[in-house]
């Protein structure tokens, strides 16, 4: 499975962006798909992530009230909708999937075996 992320980019605080994740390679289905984000000499961190075949979301509790994760079936790809967006939200956002996520596994990195590369995220006061 190869992952294409996009949608970063540069807005001030309060502002909205929405991040892509494409697949390819594969259809998601029975597949979780996350956001993390990690910022330079920092540990990855769980923002998101989303259950193909039940809906089932999980999201940090940093985020949560803010950001909304989405699939898309027909273009197969995952959304992250984050809105109202603050200073400390800048970093790098990855995304990430694998098959056959539990709901107790899904905000842990080492479950998503696929990772696409980073968009950055920046957040300006």
């Amino acid at each position: 499975v190869q992952l294409q992320a996009s949608g970063g980019g540069y807005v001030q605080a309060g502002g909205s962006l929405r991040l892509s994740c494409a697949a390819s390679g594969r259809t998601f289905r029975t597949y979780t798909v996350a956001w993390f984000r990690q910022a330079p000499g920092k540990e990855r961190e769980f923002v998101a992530a989303i259950r193909w075949n039940d809906r089932v979301t999980a999201y940090s509790q940093s985020v949560r009230g803010r950001f909304t994760i989405s699939r898309d079936n027909v273009e197969n790809t995952v959304y992250l909708q984050m809105d109202r967006l603050k200073p400390e939200d800048t970093d790098v956002y990855y995304c990430a999937t694998s098959q056959g996520v539990i709901i107790s596994a899904m905000k842990n990195p080492t479950t998503y075996h696929y990772w696409g590369q980073g968009t950055l995220v920046t957040v300006s006061s």
